[in-house]
């Protein structure tokens, strides 16, 4: 079975005894045999402090809830938040509880996802502050070869995009952290602690691991998957499935004919993918209680979808044909509308006469990154 670095710890010890450590982790902090990285820094080191991304260090935590500081119920170990309303970052305060900060959660590999963001804002919080940072690896389920997407742009920055990735990057959160500490020079005192056994080629269903939800709305490998695509929605008026056991595989509203918008996107042919008309009442977020109809997403062949393009397809064929179809105003006046933050552009907005241009410029894109990260791999 293959490794994530919390499993090859043992082999590391000399670098954190004696330290003050400060966790940054959430429920797929986990060795093989599901043991909390919380619990195995506890019983073994000087665990001092645990720092709480988005849902929580223990998943207790809704989507885009805030976190407050508060006590570990099981380790009396104080937690404090790195998804406040006020900021995201590392306080001073919390940095001198900690001589090292370790990072350990199950990345997903899609831009959109904040886990990645929280680890970065640390890595660059750690650097001003000297203080080491290590990064107990894991790996990318959707393999670390693949790479779509358009790369994000500086004036489009945000919390689901706020460092210039494509939408899927083909990396591991090590080496995410490996390639911005050196192109951002942070010079931060960086170790990162490999997963044992992995190949890029790898997805997760080749690992022989068991799925850990990374968050609710994730529940599947399938869900992570067709997710760096399917999440474009949440910057429009349709359901990207919220509310449903399948968030994210379906998408649809009240004023979507299935069954023909089935038999549309199936004419097209995308590869891996076979779309089915279904109907819905999602029981939170958009559109809850109401009835909707929309399409869900079977992956055939998980190496040969394009999940970005897929949904890029799917959301200028509903926009074309139903006058309904919207993208969501700023959540508040002066900011980007989310669909810009998501796309890391304005050009989802620009409705392009050809929509296999923009795939082709996001192609560009993507061999283009997928050619400098060569350099940063560590697998």
């Amino acid at each position: 079975m293959i490794r994530n670095g919390i499993d090859c710890i043992g082999q590391y010890t000399h670098l954190l005894k004696g330290k003050r450590l400060g966790l940054i982790t959430a429920p797929t902090g986990l060795t093989n045999d599901f043991v909390s990285t919380i619990q195995i820094l506890h019983e073994n080191f000087n665990l001092t402090a645990l720092f709480s991304p988005e849902h929580g260090v223990r998943g207790d935590q809704a989507a885009g809830a805030l976190v407050e500081t508060y006590l570990d119920p099981i380790t009396q170990v104080p937690v404090y938040s790195l998804y406040r309303k006020d900021s995201k970052r590392m306080s001073q305060e919390m940095l001198d509880e900690v001589d090292m900060v370790v990072y350990d959660i199950q990345d997903i590999g899609a831009r959109y996802y904040t886990f990645i963001y929280t680890m970065l804002y640390a890595l660059e919080d750690c650097a001003k502050a000297g203080k080491p940072f290590v990064i107990l690896d894991r790996i990318n389920p959707l393999d670390g070869v693949t790479v779509e997407g358009n790369i994000l742009k500086q004036d489009y920055q945000s919390f689901v995009g706020n460092y210039p990735l494509c939408v899927r990057y083909g990396l591991t959160a090590g080496e995410v952290a490996t390639m911005a500490n050196d192109q951002m020079n942070w010079q931060c005192d960086l170790h990162v602690i490999r997963a044992n056994g992995w190949e890029r080629k790898m997805q997760f269903a080749d690992t022989g691991r068991h799925w850990v939800m990374p968050s609710l709305g994730i529940p599947r490998f399938e869900t992570a998957l067709l997710y760096p695509g399917t999440c474009i929605f949440e910057g429009t008026n349709m359901s990207e499935g919220r509310g449903t056991t399948v968030p994210f595989e379906i998408v649809g509203a009240p004023f979507i004919n299935a069954q023909q918008l089935a038999d549309d996107m199936n004419s097209k042919k995308m590869p891996g993918v076979v779309f089915r008309p279904v109907y819905f009442k999602p029981t939170f977020s958009k559109f809850q209680g109401e009835s909707c109809s929309g399409v869900q997403l079977h992956v055939l062949d998980t190496r040969a979808i394009r999940p970005l393009e897929t949904a890029i397809t799917l959301m200028y064929t509903i926009k074309r044909n139903y006058e309904q179809f919207s993208f969501l105003p700023p959540l508040k006046e002066g900011s980007r509308p989310f669909i810009d933050l998501l796309c890391g552009d304005k050009v989802y907005r620009e409705d392009p006469l050809d929509v296999s241009v923009l795939l082709e410029q996001f192609r560009d894109e993507s061999r283009e990154f997928a050619h400098m990260k060569q350099q940063y791999h560590l697998y």
